[in-house]
């Protein structure tokens, strides 16, 4: 069996492209779920996307070919996942059709694309990050955020907040629901704490421009009780076959 047929083996954090992103078994329902996340709320063709920590493209394999040419944009520090995702899982013919971009800094420096966004997304970064990384990304966040720009990230929350000031992986670390509100409304830039469900237990929040809460409330309320009502019309067929 080759190496790729064998990543199920894997520990999260081993050196392959489906395992280093996080628990190799939940590669394509982690992309899966960040795709279905996007568009529930709002993300269309024709939209420009900037993707932080793209990694091996779990959700740009999606993405880059529902998305109009140009209109992914990925920021990934190890080049090389970035590489093998697109060997493996996407190809060149559609990188060459789709013209995607990307930056290999580890600095949080989106400014290099030149570009205002319709949607960021970061789905387990902040898990590992310091809170002056997280604070660093935040405020290069809102530089690129176009006025009506959502913003989608996860935490893992916890009693405690992460004091240290290193990077932490293939380990998580935790911050409170009031510290993590703290660090993004000194930026000020505004929150809400999602019901989106997450198969490794974090959270997603999504972060906005403070004059837009009244819409991204709008927003959250209608996805939410479109849900409810159909996980309860769900439990009704059960009950009734």
């Amino acid at each position: 069996m080759t190496e790729i047929e064998n990543f199920e083996n894997l520990n999260a954090g081993d050196k392959h492209y489906k395992a280093y992103v996080g628990p190799p078994k939940k590669y394509d329902l982690v992309g899966a779920m960040q795709f279905n996340l996007l568009t529930a709320f709002g993300l269309r063709d024709y939209h420009k996307l900037l993707d932080i920590g793209c990694g091996s493209l779990r959700s740009g394999k999606i993405l880059i070919p529902y998305l109009r040419k140009g209109n992914y944009y990925g920021v990934e520090p190890n080049k090389w996942l970035i590489d093998d995702g697109i060997k493996y899982e996407l190809g060149e013919e559609i990188i060459a059709l789709k013209a995607p971009s990307f930056s290999y800094s580890a600095e949080f420096d989106f400014g290099t694309f030149n570009e205002k966004f319709d949607y960021l997304m970061a789905q387990s970064i902040f898990s590992h990050a310091a809170s002056a990384q997280i604070i660093k990304c935040l405020k290069e966040a809102k530089r690129v955020m176009k006025p009506e720009c959502l913003f989608l990230a996860t935490f893992v929350l916890g009693k405690e907040s992460y004091s240290g000031s290193e990077w932490v992986y293939p380990a998580c670390v935790t911050y409170t629901h009031d510290y993590v509100l703290k660090m993004i409304r000194e930026q000020n830039l505004d929150a809400i704490k999602t019901k989106w469900l997450h198969p490794n237990g974090q959270s997603w929040y999504v972060i906005f421009h403070p004059e837009y809460r009244k819409s991204v409330a709008g927003i959250l309320d209608t996805l939410f009780t479109a849900n409810k009502i159909k996980s309860s019309f769900t439990d009704f067929l059960k009950k009734n076959k």
